[in-house]
């Protein structure tokens, strides 16, 4: 009799173990159900372009016959022919993803850790002000950037600028060589505040306060030892998304210098990667070879997110 029901307990427990796998098997495949359209829109807009990209950089492809193969031909043009992308592109990006990518990502930090120290009503105020800009770049390029630097007297910087005696006739703000880049590295690091800058005040704002306690009884004795010791630390992947997003929108921004000046902008004082491939692919119909510095961009950008994530990321 002690065996009969041993034997049923035990036939119990596979079948109930068998139940607990079926019903495992059914989350498993409800959750991938709910992954179709995300991995439908990454295959079709992600690594389709991604992989047509890759392929056409070694065509010759003017966007109506059909593309013929030409190897490593556009890199090797890159690399060795095109003086436009090493004496000003190349330069100007690196400069300005610098500026723009580095100091936006610190000037994110700082002012999302000033604004996590107020209360909740001026902070929300303060923080829609500062990432507002982000979401009407294009717009403000337009009513705002162009009048304030407008090359005549009604330009607004020309007008301050005359009024107080430190200029005697108006300066083409927007055609000088000698201006232009400077102008963009201030309207990046204006619009810089976007979803990193989110992101790092909801790291801030999710902190452990226990920690706060403890380390002002262990002699942390001001705000910027405990943003070194405690907030920093606690908030690395945060600060990891903010970085990798501060560094592709640097070297994707190439909206200010053509909405501003036009593509190519005067001198190329301007011209980024992104433009260079829009003056290639959209304006000389060289899609091969806008396709091959486009590969280029798409691996520096990786190779500054591969160093951001190894300096971030939590070492065991």
């Amino acid at each position: 009799m002690a065996n009969n029901n041993s034997g049923a307990g035990v036939e119990a427990a596979s079948q109930k173990k068998k139940s607990n796998i079926r019903k495992r098997e059914r989350n498993n495949w409800n959750g991938y159900l709910f992954m179709v359209p995300y991995a439908l829109m990454f295959v079709a807009f992600i690594l389709v372009p991604v992989l047509m990209a890759v392929i056409l950089s070694f065509t010759n492809f003017d966007s109506i016959q059909f593309p013929s193969f030409v190897g490593f031909l556009n890199y090797i043009t890159l690399i060795t022919s095109d003086e436009v992308f090493m004496q000003y592109v190349l330069p100007n990006t690196v400069v300005y993803a610098i500026l723009v990518g580095v100091g936006g990502y610190v000037l994110s930090f700082v002012l999302a850790w000033a604004l996590c120290n107020l209360t909740k009503l001026p902070r929300t105020v303060f923080a829609l002000i500062l990432y507002s800009p982000s979401m009407t770049a294009g717009v403000a390029m337009t009513v705002l950037w162009k009048v304030i630097f407008s090359g005549d007297q009604t330009g607004l910087l020309n007008s301050w600028l005359m009024s107080l005696g430190f200029i005697n006739e108006p300066i083409i703000w927007l055609v000088s060589t000698k201006y232009l880049l400077p102008i963009v590295v201030i309207i990046g690091l204006w619009s810089s505040m976007g979803v990193g800058f989110l992101s790092m005040i909801a790291g801030i704002l999710n902190s452990d306060e226990e920690l706060y306690e403890a380390a002002a009884i262990d002699g942390i004795k001001n705000r910027f030892q405990e943003m070194i010791y405690i907030t920093i630390p606690q908030m690395k992947p945060q600060m990891l998304f903010a970085a990798v997003m501060s560094i592709v929108n640097a070297f994707q921004n190439g909206l200010i210098s053509t909405q501003l000046t036009g593509n190519p902008s005067p001198g190329y004082a301007a011209q980024l990667i992104v433009n260079h491939i829009e003056d290639y692919g959209f304006l000389r119909y060289e899609m091969g070879y806008a396709a091959a510095v486009s590969v280029v961009l798409l691996l520096i950008v990786q190779l500054f997110s591969k160093a951001s994530n190894a300096l971030l990321t939590e070492k065991d």
